[in-house]
């Protein structure tokens, strides 16, 4: 990986990356033909990092442990869990797991995705504030 280990070992898990994480792996593995496990998180079994759990209709459910891990060891638990969804082994799961890899490598080292602002104007009046309005070429806003 181009980034440091060190980098993505600090890296805490947040449900915002294990979204964007289990989207890149499903679009990724639809694309070698594989089945695309649903992702979870925690797993129901507290005392487990991670479990796959396999439904009825011959698809797979694999939850991960986010809270107090790091961000990589999340990504390998997601990614082995794709691996062991569609029984790979051998020099298939290899290639598959770097394909994987190299697919959330770019996601391991960017920010953490910005939620889209609230309404302050709404939430303001809401309290009884008045609304706040742009002040035109300042960036600013100010009380109306």
């Amino acid at each position: 990986m181009s980034q440091g280990l060190s980098t993505l070992v600090d890296m805490e898990a947040t449900s915002l990356r294990f979204a964007a994480a289990a989207r890149t792996l499903g679009l990724v593995a639809r694309r070698q033909g594989l089945t695309v496990p649903g992702f979870r998180s925690p797993p129901r079994l507290a005392e487990v990092d991670r479990s796959l759990r396999r439904r009825a209709d011959g698809g797979a459910t694999v939850s991960v442990r986010l809270k107090g891990r790091p961000w990589v060891a999340v990504l390998a638990d997601m990614i082995d869990g794709v691996i062991a969804a569609n029984g790979l082994e051998g020099a298939e799961a290899a290639r598959t797991r770097t394909r994987l890899w190299a697919a959330v490598e770019g996601d391991t080292g960017r920010p953490e995705p910005e939620r889209p602002p609230r309404a302050a104007a709404s939430a303001g009046a809401r309290r009884g504030r008045p609304p706040l309005r742009a002040v035109p070429g300042s960036g600013a806003a100010q009380v109306a």
